[in-house]
């Protein structure tokens, strides 16, 4: 059995694994060191999502969600019938591949195959590990689903199932993405360990999650939503609320896109990406500003005014920014009038602020004052099962905020790792 049996599963170039030249492998693989190789790369393979129990099948599983092909991609579409064509060319495809799921590699010769065939059918970890592996998970998930197959139908039904509810490629196993790449060669790299976090977790600040919660959940629902601008004081939980959405909504088909000051020019690009996909693009650009000298802005406020308004409702942009209005601003920026002691604002101020109207919804996060400030403190350290009087917490988060000049979130974050560092 080799590549060319398959109609859809044969000519795939995904880089990190050479995903299809490994299907020919599998499949009649008959040198020795080979075969070393390959199991050297399943353990590989195992450590990278976590993975233990029968790894080969999730092998196989993790080879049919990584393939962007005519069918996978139709089925994240949710464009095929099932009187399709497309579906009829896949039955040989889902009949060799449940025979492999199942029975293992073909072998005739002494290379080892069924060893590590066997051996890998229930594979455990030299470690466990408490770190979730979201990408493991769905990994995981399918194998699940398609051991319960009972025939290559019902194999194939599990496949184009999965594919319709979670999709294909690293948009159907990761949640968090950033740019890499040269220019003219630009690539969406998966964000293996994306920050874990919860909007509970998030202490206070309850009608600014609100009010982010309400845009996103319309947007997932393809109801209208606005670009999201989320500004205010440092350590303040902005980004954190923003990063807390995936993990909330992943499974909802929400995926993130982190866009840094340097690719912000690539953003054109970008959305032509991934407007053709069947998720929810959230791009967002942290710690968003602007210098008097830069005119990057005028870019950015174009893509929100015409390309955003003009693309497939699949893209918002959020963003986090310490400025309300984005840009510093300067008091000549007053002076450009058309006369002296004219009641009419600037047209450069005018410019400047345009920016910030861009974005339909805005949300103020504010420095907490000392009650708020201690309010956190101790909730945190109830989370942390602290064993510390309240006396002694009240007076180390008073001289901790003096020392560091804050009443943040963040400040607060940070006294308690100290605390829970110095008492174990």
């Amino acid at each position: 059995m080799t590549e060319s049996d398959f109609v859809f599963y044969a000519d795939s170039e995904q880089a990190e694994f050479e995903v299809y030249s490994d299907w020919e492998m599998t499949m009649g693989c008959d040198e020795d060191d080979e075969c070393g190789r390959f199991a050297s790369r399943l353990v590989s393979f195992a450590t990278k999502f976590g993975l233990s129990g029968n790894l080969w099948q999730q092998w196989i599983a993790y080879l049919l969600i990584s393939d962007e092909n005519p069918l996978s991609l139709a089925c994240e579409r949710k464009k095929v019938n099932e009187n399709a064509t497309m579906l009829k060319l896949a039955r040989s495809d889902f009949e060799k591949a449940f025979e492999l799921f199942n029975e293992g590699p073909e072998s005739d010769d002494e290379a080892g195959l069924s060893e590590i065939f066997e051996i890998f059918s229930d594979y455990r970890a030299p470690y466990e590990t408490d770190k979730k592996n979201s990408a493991g998970a769905q990994i995981k998930k399918l194998a699940v689903e398609l051991s319960a197959a009972r025939n290559p139908a019902e194999f194939g039904t599990a496949v184009t199932k999965y594919y319709e509810d979670n999709g294909c490629g690293i948009f159907g196993l990761y949640r968090a993405f950033r740019i890499e790449g040269e220019e003219l060669c630009m690539e969406i790299k998966p964000i293996a360990d994306a920050e874990d976090v919860m909007l509970s977790e998030l202490v206070g600040y309850d009608d600014q999650k609100e009010a982010l919660v309400s845009n996103t959940e319309a947007f997932i629902k393809g109801l209208p939503a606005n670009n999201v601008l989320l500004y205010g004081d440092s350590g303040t939980g902005k980004s954190t609320s923003v990063h807390a959405l995936i993990r909330e909504y992943y499974s909802s088909g929400l995926r993130m896109i982190d866009l840094s000051k340097s690719d912000r020019n690539r953003l054109p690009e970008l959305l032509s990406e991934v407007k053709k996909r069947n998720y929810k693009f959230v791009i967002f650009m942290d710690d968003l500003s602007f210098e008097e000298d830069e005119s990057d802005y005028k870019e950015l406020k174009a893509m929100l005014e015409g390309a955003l308004e003009s693309r497939e409702e699949n893209v918002l942009i959020y963003a986090t920014s310490n400025r309300r209005h984005l840009i510093k601003e300067t008091w000549k920026d007053r002076n450009d009038m058309e006369f002296n002691e004219d009641v009419h604002r600037s047209d450069t101020m005018e410019e400047k602020l345009s920016l910030a109207g861009r974005f339909g919804v805005t949300i103020y996060y504010g420095k907490p004052d000392y009650k708020e400030y201690m309010n956190i403190v101790e909730e945190l350290a109830k989370r942390e099962n602290l064993s510390i009087s309240y006396d002694e917490l009240s007076d180390e988060a008073r001289k901790w905020s003096l020392r560091h000049g804050s009443t943040s979130g963040r400040t607060a974050s940070q006294l308690i790792k100290w605390i829970k560092g110095r008492d174990n």
